[in-house]
């Protein structure tokens, strides 16, 4: 037999139990009751194979963290014994005693990571459950849960100390939201909201930093445990601002953007100066522009020029495209702002490229 302290619990459905464990040995007496068409009595979502890897991953970060309880319904109770004069729970090593409620993830990514032997987990115990309360225990925990605002998470690597893709990305939306020659002064929702007076915000601040992001890293999440394990980071010529990024030239990448928003700006100044009125300072418009930028900074490169009046170039270019084709900055040329519609945009961009010969 095993035993575990606990701490006694009391809450309007009944008593709980509040128990530390390693996760190994959680792992070896709990099972998962999966609900499939010939298990009607299961309350369990099917287990997702890529969001156990996911957390297999994020057990190597040096900072990993799991304070969120395990909840499992003690169904076996005759493999268990709980005295309350010690406070303890007492139960047969290697032998199931129940089905996890909460958290199945969590622990089968934890297994499936070499660092599994370093976490000891905070485990809810249940004791007596019906199929139904059972049942209903899993859907208020799964359903009650509010998304995090993209931009409250990008805000909130301002306070990091390790020079990861998200702290990078969320400072160069900051650099463009405040500072007055900025393309981007005043325009962006920070914490995904408009303050007062930002008439002109058409993106949010997680729209913006997330785009940013794609252009410096493929795996944020694995550079950022790399960061802080202090291991290299790979190059990839795909990504234009990633060696910027890795060799913490974080105002060059901002400079670029800015050069290239600024031409932007002065080559579509009446869609600049009435951003709710077309696709192009909105998420339609900075998207395709942003995933048409490392065939923007390719060309760049080769002419030996990313600054405003290469951009300038570009711009004209577009310009000169659409008119040619009778295309609009609306939404009657773009309708909607599905990620097809902005990599149309896009494409219609990188063709314009053409007319613009390579010095």
């Amino acid at each position: 037999m095993k035993t575990l302290n606990y701490i006694e619990v009391q809450q309007p459905i009944g008593t709980f139990y509040l128990c530390a464990i390693q996760a190994m040995d959680l792992l070896s007496i709990v099972d998962v009751n999966q609900r499939t068409p010939d298990n009607e009595t299961g309350i369990q979502r099917e287990r997702s194979k890529s969001r156990i890897v996911e957390i297999g991953k994020y057990c190597s970060d040096p900072d990993a963290v799991f304070p969120t309880p395990i909840v499992v319904s003690v169904r076996n109770q005759d493999d268990v014994v709980l005295d309350a004069n010690n406070h303890t729970i007492s139960y047969e090593e290697n032998k199931i005693i129940g089905n996890v409620l909460d958290g199945q993830h969590r622990l089968w990514g934890i297994e499936n990571s070499e660092y599994r032997d370093k976490f000891v987990l905070p485990v809810v115990f249940m004791f007596g459950l019906t199929i139904e309360e059972e049942a209903y225990i899993f859907a208020t925990i799964n359903s009650n849960q509010t998304k995090v605002s993209v931009s409250l998470i990008y805000d909130l690597f301002e306070n990091s100390k390790y020079h990861s893709p998200q702290k990078t990305a969320h400072y160069i939306a900051r650099v463009m939201n405040s500072q007055e020659d900025s393309p981007f002064y005043g325009r962006l929702k920070m914490l995904g909201k408009k303050e007062e007076g930002q008439v002109n915000a058409t993106l949010s601040q997680g729209t913006f930093a997330t785009a940013v992001l794609s252009l410096i890293s493929k795996k944020p999440k694995e550079d950022m445990i790399k960061v802080k394990r202090n291991e290299p980071l790979d190059r990839d010529t795909s990504l234009p601002f990633r060696d910027y990024y890795i060799e913490e030239k974080d105002t060059v990448i901002a400079k670029i953007l800015y050069n290239c928003f600024t031409a932007l700006k002065n080559t579509f100044p009446e869609e600049w100066n009435h951003p709710n009125e077309n696709i192009l300072w909105k998420t339609t418009g900075f998207l395709g522009i942003m995933k048409a930028m490392p065939q923007l900074c390719e060309k760049g490169r080769r002419m030996k020029a990313l600054d405003e009046k290469f951009f300038a170039l570009c711009f004209e270019a577009l310009k000169v495209k659409l008119e040619a084709n009778h295309i609009t900055l609306r939404s009657d040329s773009f309708p909607g702002g599905s990620a097809q519609v902005q990599a149309r945009f896009a494409e219609v961009l990188i063709s314009s490229l053409d007319a613009i010969r390579d010095i």
